[in-house]
């Protein structure tokens, strides 16, 4: 296709075709799931996308190159801001905006109840694990449960984990599983006034378990690849056991 150039580079050097050269950066713009909107009138560098959310994107060619080969992602600010807000605003609070220390896994949030602004870590805001430095409880004088997970690992062997946590639910799915597609569940939970209180009853069940039960405390080589503690796991045969002890102490917080 006819396009004017310099005689100067036409001379010395061999001229890209600008219309090849767009048709390229549309081709990675469909590859990396975009559509092409135009170059930056501002930048020779960048160029104008229109993401599958509808939203208009400013982007380097290179890093959409690099997303086309799959190399990288590209992901909507506006989108993900709206995200972001969502996940604050579920467990009572506002998203104020970027870690004031500069710290990208850091935001900045205020409590939708007390107005304190805290800084705290996204993955802990998606989890839960986190209290309000202005009103929130410790774990200790916060409400807490006793649990019974069990897990299935790939071998096949069945094995229950009892424990206690603020929440049982964030524990299991973020703390302790190396691998979100093991077989597991939540199979019962005791709540309790306190977590202090929870983890003087647990401590006490396990030294039951351990002294009447020694035969059901499995190894930890035998899970260590699937979870991350290195204790206070049992055999599928104490369940019942393990229920039982629940059940005792779920009746006298009842009573």
């Amino acid at each position: 296709m006819a396009h004017a150039s310099k005689i100067f580079v036409l001379m010395n050097s061999q001229p890209q075709c600008p219309h090849c050269i767009e048709a390229r950066w549309q081709a990675d713009a469909a590859a990396a799931g975009l559509k092409w909107a135009g170059r930056d009138p501002e930048d020779r560098h960048y160029g104008h996308y229109i993401a599958p959310c509808g939203h208009n994107l400013r982007r380097q060619f290179e890093m959409v190159k690099r997303a086309a080969e799959g190399l990288c992602s590209v992901r909507c600010e506006i989108c993900h801001a709206d995200k972001e807000q969502a996940e604050a605003e579920e467990r009572g609070w506002h998203l104020i905006g970027e870690d004031t220390g500069g710290n990208q896994n850091y935001r900045l949030y205020r409590h939708a109840s007390c107005g304190h602004e805290q800084r705290i870590a996204r993955a802990n805001m998606q989890t839960s694990r986190f209290a309000c430095g202005q009103c929130g409880e410790d774990w200790p004088a916060a409400p807490s449960y006793l649990y019974a997970m069990q897990f299935r690992l790939a071998s096949g062997l069945r094995l229950v984990k009892l424990g206690f946590s603020r929440n049982p639910d964030s524990r299991l799915r973020h703390q302790l599983l190396k691998h979100r597609d093991l077989d597991a569940k939540i199979l019962k939970t005791v709540p309790m006034a306190t977590g202090q209180l929870a983890l003087q009853a647990e401590k006490r069940l396990h030294a039951k378990l351990q002294a009447g039960f020694s035969d059901q405390v499995a190894p930890p080589e035998l899970y260590s690849d699937a979870l991350r503690v290195r204790s206070e796991v049992y055999f599928a045969d104490a369940a019942q056991v393990i229920f039982a002890m629940l059940d005792a102490i779920e009746a006298e917080e009842d009573s």
